[in-house]
Formats: structure tokens, C-alpha cells, sequence
């Protein structure tokens, strides 16, 4: 990514702003921290196909098991990918990997912290079919890695390979909005499922692609961000008056709305010719706040990631806490002047919690970062978050009538 910054800058060609690259890189924090909670039942399930309805077919001695697994991995990728566009309530999920307005190596690392509810399913014949454990994740991880570096604007047509394996032409496509691109190269490695399938478009230099989704969420917010579709499918089911249509909201593909409710709550959506990008606040204060903060999440979620224990409430209350500092955090790039009251009193109950409590069965060094972020916030917010908070009060007290 600093590689890809620093070209862009000296090739006048700059694909990075601060607020967009923080909502990536926290949503692949957060990410992380489902799995370290041991949140889902994947591994469950995938143990019960293993054990009651693995055919046993293949072995991982065997060379050409590891050739199979991943042309299948990837064909099975190619329709989980497809029915996240194309359901609503996979959409839900994966709608996380697409909101960003810019196309860089930081959005690949845009991903969701819901993913474990439901694309498991998708995996459950390769464990059926009797691919090894080892095998699957080995060809899920070379899968995953590969689609890393095609997230980029730097490299072009790649001329034979664009036919055959996803590129960053191919992948630029998948993430444009444009009513030409849009639902189109689902593929992981190869693009050649596209092509079978009917999904494929090539890139076109006169149009260029516009990145996003077709309905804004005109926030950083992270956690927003992975709620704001789940949020909008209970209304939805709520408010609607018909019974088919609440479990047809379920169900539907994505984008479709019951009548009464699209009426009542009309979404905003893009056109081809909307290319403005949602910006909010990035003062140097702010920036240099947000990354103090992100430091501190990076080294929070770590120690959870790596410890896979027996599970406390107290790394329950560790996640919570990411989280709020997290919310808090996105509110001042949405340029929210309450969130410096909120984060005020986030870190002042942190440290109330720890000179009460002690170090609970987090650990010294974990209890240390909490309190050196919460003391660093309450210093920066008593010297910086003065002035919006005086700002907010005049306002208030301006509309008062003695």
C-alpha cells in the first residue's frame, strides 16, 4: 500500500485520501475479531460433513487433490461471490467490500465482520467430496491472496491474462457502478467463469469505471457500515403491510423493496454521472487523532486474534470497547462535534474500570494500552475538543429566548 501511495503521488495519479483508507484498514480490523471471539458455526458444521458425509474421493498425498480442490474452491467462490451481488441478504454482508468511493490496494482489506453467518454454506461440498482439511484452507488462502493485488489503478491490460485469470482490468469492472459494469466478474483467480456463465465485461476506455455503490453510505463509520443494509431489510420486513412481501424482503434479489415501504422510505441512488465522493472531516487534528486510535485497535485486536483460549467475559468487554472507540472514532470523520464529548467520557470509564478492577484475565500489557489510548485521548481531547464543544454550546444557547 505505501508503495502504491508513493507511485501514485509521483506519477500525479493519487488513488488514497486519509478518511477513506481509515474506513478500510478498521473494517479489516474488525474483521478479524468475530473469528477471535469464535463467533459462527462453520467449523461445526464443516465437522459434521467431514465426519457423516465425506465420500473420502481424494487424498492430500495426492498432488492432483490439491489441483481439484482449488479449481473447485474457485468455482464455488465464482457463485457465493455472484448471490452476494444478487440476494439481498447476502448483499447485507458483502456490501461492506464495495462501499468505498476509491479502488486501492486498501480496499481489498475492506472486508466484512459478518461473513460467518451465512457464505460457509457455500464451502460444504468440498468437505463432502473428502478435500482435507489442510487442502482447503491452503487453496482458500492462495485464493484470498491472489485477489489482493489486483484491487489497483496502476496496471492496465495485461493482454492474454485478462482472458483467462481476474486482473486488475477484470476486477476494476466488479467494482464500478456504472450501469454498463455493474454485476459483472465475480471470479476469484479465473475469470473463466464469467465468460461460461454469462458474467463477464471487459473494461472500456471510454468509460471509466466510477467506484462505490449505487446506493451511498455517505459515512466512515465502520460499524455502519457493516449494519446499514441488515438495518434497512428489518425495517423493511417491519413496515411492510403484506406477508409475502415481509418474506419476500428475505429473500428477493437485491435492490428489490416492497411498494409501500419504498414509497414511505425512498433510498438515494447514483447515476452514471454522479462522481463526487463523500469527503466529511479531515482536519490535521483529526487525522493525527484517528491514527493514534487505530494503533491502538491494531494492537487490541492482535492480542485477541492470537489468543485462542478458553473465552473470558473480559475479552467480550475488550471487543466492546474496539467497537465504541471505533464508532466514536468514525464521528469525527463524519465531523460530528458530540463525539468529542462521547470519546471524552469512553476513556475516562476506561480508566475509572481499570484502577477498579485491576487487569482482569486480559493481561498487564493489553491493561497498559488501554490506559496509555485512554490517557492520550483525554490529553488530545482537552486541548483540541474545547473549541467545537464551545462552538456547539453558543449555538444552543443562541436560540434560548430570556
Amino acid at each position: 500500500m505505501s508503495v502504491e501511495f508513493l507511485y501514485g503521488i509521483f506519477r500525479k495519479k493519487n488513488t488514497y485520501r486519509f478518511n477513506d483508507t481509515f474506513c478500510s484498514l478498521t473494517l479489516g480490523v474488525l474483521s478479524r475479531i468475530p473469528p477471535a471471539l469464535h463467533l459462527g458455526i462453520s467449523g461445526f458444521v464443516f465437522g459434521i460433513a467431514t465426519d457423516h458425509f465425506n465420500i473420502e474421493l481424494l487424498s492430500s498425498q495426492n498432488w492432483l487433490t490439491w489441483v481439484i480442490a482449488f479449481f473447485i474452491y474457485d468455482f464455488l467462490y465464482y457463485w457465493k461471490h455472484r448471490l452476494s451481488h444478487e440476494r439481498s441478504i447476502l448483499w447485507a454482508s458483502h456490501v461492506v467490500h464495495h462501499q468505498s468511493e476509491d479502488f486501492n490496494l486498501g480496499t481489498a482489506l475492506r472486508q466484512t465482520g459478518s461473513g460467518f453467518l451465512l457464505t460457509w454454506i457455500f464451502f460444504i461440498p468440498m468437505f463432502a467430496l473428502g478435500i482435507p482439511v489442510e487442502v482447503f484452507i491452503s487453496v482458500a488462502a492462495v485464493n484470498l491472496v491472489y485477489q489482493f493485488w489486483v484491487h489497483t489503478e496502476h496496471i492496465g491490460s495485461l493482454g492474454a491474462l485478462d482472458f483467462l485469470f481476474v486482473t486488475p482490468s477484470n476486477h476494476r469492472v466488479h467494482h464500478a457502478r456504472n450501469t454498463h459494469y455493474i454485476d459483472a466478474n465475480y471470479g476469484g483467480v479465473l475469470i473463466v467463469w464469467d465468460r461460461i456463465f454469462g458474467t463477464f465485461r471487459p473494461e472500456k476506455d471510454n468509460i471509466p469505471p466510477i467506484y462505490g455503490t449505487t446506493k451511498p453510505l455517505q459515512s466512515w463509520n465502520p460499524i455502519w457500515a457493516n449494519i446499514e443494509i441488515y438495518c434497512q431489510l428489518i425495517r423493511d420486513f417491519w413496515v411492510t403491510k403484506l406477508w409475502r412481501d415481509k418474506l419476500r424482503v428475505l429473500s428477493s434479489r437485491t435492490g428489490w423493496r416492497p411498494a409501500d415501504v419504498a414509497t414511505r422510505f425512498p433510498n438515494l441512488y447514483y447515476q452514471d454521472c454522479d462522481d463526487q465522493k463523500y469527503d466529511g472531516n479531515s482536519s490535521l487534528a483529526t487525522m493525527v487523532f484517528v491514527v493514534i486510535q487505530f494503533v491502538s485497535w491494531f494492537v487490541l485486536a492482535t492480542f485477541l486474534m492470537s489468543n485462542f483460549k478458553e473465552l473470558y467475559f473480559d475479552r467480550h468487554l475488550l471487543a466492546l470497547s474496539i467497537l465504541l472507540s471505533v464508532g466514536i472514532t468514525a464521528w469525527h470523520l463524519d465531523g460530528r462535534v458530540l463525539s468529542w464529548m462521547f470519546e471524552g467520557f469512553r476513556s475516562l470509564s476506561v480508566i475509572l474500570l481499570i484502577f477498579l478492577v485491576g487487569v482482569w484475565d486480559l493481561g498487564e500489557e493489553v491493561v497498559q494500552v488501554l490506559a496509555i489510548q485512554a490517557s492520550c485521548n483525554l490529553v488530545f481531547l482537552s486541548i483540541l475538543g474545547i473549541r467545537p464543544l464551545i462552538s456547539l454550546f453558543r449555538k444552543w444557547t443562541s436560540k434560548v429566548v430570556f
